[in-house]
């Protein structure tokens, strides 16, 4: 019996082209749907914007146009909304990008930025900063700079003569976060129960109610920052897969090239934490979603990530704040929603979320 050496190449080929295939659908429809999603948002809210008048209304702030809107419309999406809008992008972007680093960095598909303790860290430095009474400045500083501790002290306790194994890293950064959980536990207790312990509560469950201008402009900068170091390299991400010994041959320092993602995650992770508080399940569930739409090819599934965590937090803001007369914190909505999303995701996709399929 004579067996063809090229049938498994034909079997694989529709594959091949239905991967294509979405690929381009998702460099064209997603910057579309964000935009979409974008003047939608800056539309909804008990103050209604039509999308016309929304467009408009962006649109005048550039181009000489005659103002068919009221003043009223004009601040309810300049003031109120478009700060809001704008820095859930921002964020959900810079976590969903932190979760497709991490699950590359690891190898492994449950990591998330809780992982390495840099959340904890952060939502200590800014209870500290609440209990202290320090204002909202402080409690900015104090989040990025106890997060960026917390990654110095998971690089401290994970240092060998060698590489630091991944292993090694996770372990260490789950006592890291630990630890820092423990402080903002210990802060809670020692709150006023009147006072300090309802705005740690709050903002310890994420929020993006109090966003404004000043706020976006701190988030942008290490989300930016990391981001545009993340994408630059991305194709290096890719050879972390292949081992260790095989990243080396082809040029790449693996354990240089991991901190360096670490760092650039632990900026973006303190500076989200630090405007929003704790919103988890994004960089959980969006890094899937696109997984399964592009492929495990990070050239491709980083800007997908980027597009797709942009406009899922946006949705899932928008929904907070219109689902009834109180708003539900942002943290609470996106868990429930991430998690049974996401074991979804784990019963239909299993090991085909890091086949090459």
């Amino acid at each position: 019996m004579r067996i063809s050496v090229a049938e498994p190449a034909r079997s694989g080929l529709p594959r091949r082209r239905a991967m294509r295939t979405r690929r381009r659908a998702a460099a064209i429809g997603l910057p579309i749907a964000v935009i979409a999603i974008a003047i939608l948002a800056l539309g909804v809210g008990r103050y209604s914007v039509g999308t016309g008048d929304v467009t408009r209304i962006l649109l005048g702030q550039v181009l000489p146009l005659d103002p068919t809107w009221s003043q009223a419309q004009e601040a309810a999406v300049l003031r109120v909304r478009l700060p809001r809008v704008v820095l859930s992008m921002l964020i959900g972007a810079g976590l969903a990008v932190c979760g497709v680093v991490l699950q590359a960095v690891f190898g492994n598909p449950i990591v998330s930025s809780q992982i390495i303790g840099v959340s904890s860290g952060a939502s200590f430095g800014g209870a500290l900063a609440i209990v202290l009474g320090l204002g909202s400045a402080a409690l900015v500083l104090g989040a990025f700079g106890f997060g960026l501790l917390a990654l110095v002290a998971v690089f401290l306790t994970s240092r060998t003569r060698g590489p630091a194994p991944p292993l090694t890293i996770v372990l260490s950064g789950i006592v890291v976060g630990a630890f820092f959980s423990a402080l903002v536990s210990l802060l809670t207790y020692l709150a006023d129960p009147y006072g300090e312990l309802q705005s740690i509560v709050f903002w310890l469950l994420g929020s993006l109610a109090t966003a404004t201008y000043g706020k976006v402009a701190i988030a942008a900068v290490p989300v930016l920052l990391g981001g545009a170091l993340i994408y630059a390299l991305r194709w290096r991400i890719n050879l972390l897969s292949l081992g260790d010994n095989d990243a080396a041959t082809l040029g790449v320092h693996p354990a240089r090239l991991r901190w360096t993602l670490l760092v650039a995650v632990a900026a973006i992770v303190a500076g989200a934490v630090a405007v929003s508080g704790v919103i988890g399940w994004v960089g959980l569930v969006v890094p899937h979603l696109a997984r399964l739409w592009v492929g495990p090819d990070h050239r491709v599934l980083i800007p997908v990530s980027i597009a797709l965590g942009a406009a899922y937090l946006t949705v899932i803001d928008t929904v907070t704040r219109n689902l009834g007369a109180a708003e539900i914190p942002l943290g609470v909505l996106t868990a429930l929603i991430g998690a049974p999303v996401f074991l979804v995701l784990l019963q239909r996709s299993r090991r085909r979320m890091w086949s090459d399929d």
